[in-house]
């Protein structure tokens, strides 16, 4: 005899638990890549900045691929897990249990592309983050060497040179160079 199902809570849409994780983008399943070296080096420096900025004042957690469910309007709950997120405090209760998904949208998401990652896929993950209310979705390209900035304002292109920052993350900086380590071309 088999067992009955668990109905999904809050209307979800059931993702298999995967390694790495399974997300639920641009209408289907999608099972996150293993990264390769320069995406997991980008990923990193970003985490380590982000954990730095954020443990200075006991601001939030940060975290690498941390599971989140999201609803945009009209929709279903979905699981998607960003390469980096930041949550306040603030939004999330510093009781909260961390093994426990959070149903709140972090401050911030960043989507580190990897080579056979479709733009397409990405741009359905900005969309729901925006649309949920994660305020700043950074999109990190690291062969075009640029972040692409999304927030409800609109998307802005920052390339070497320039320094990331936005309000719903005061006094972080990240050095756009910094970030994506040396230029492999300028060798």
């Amino acid at each position: 005899m088999a067992l009955p199902q668990a109905e999904p809570q809050y209307d979800d849409i059931v993702v298999p638990d995967t390694k790495p994780a399974t997300e639920w983008v641009n209408g289907r399943l999608l099972q996150k890549m293993s990264p390769r070296p320069r995406h997991s080096l980008v990923q990193a420096a970003i985490l380590v900045a982000l954990h730095h900025w954020s443990k200075a004042e006991n601001r939030g957690r940060v975290g690498a691929e941390m599971d989140f469910r999201f609803r945009p309007a009209g929709e279903r709950w979905r699981l998607l897990v960003p390469d980096v997120a930041f949550i306040s405090y603030g939004r999330l209760d510093e009781d909260a249990d961390e093994d426990e998904v959070p149903r709140v949208p972090p401050e911030a998401a960043f989507e580190v592309l990897s080579p056979e990652e479709r733009f397409d896929d990405v741009a359905d993950k900005i969309r729901v983050y925006l649309q949920c209310g994660v305020n700043v979705a950074v999109y990190v390209d690291p062969r075009r060497r640029i972040f692409d900035v999304y927030r409800s304002s609109g998307m802005e292109r920052l390339a070497d040179g320039t320094t990331f920052t936005d309000d719903a993350l005061p006094g972080l900086q990240l050095d756009v160079a910094e970030i994506l380590g040396p230029d492999r071309a300028k060798r």
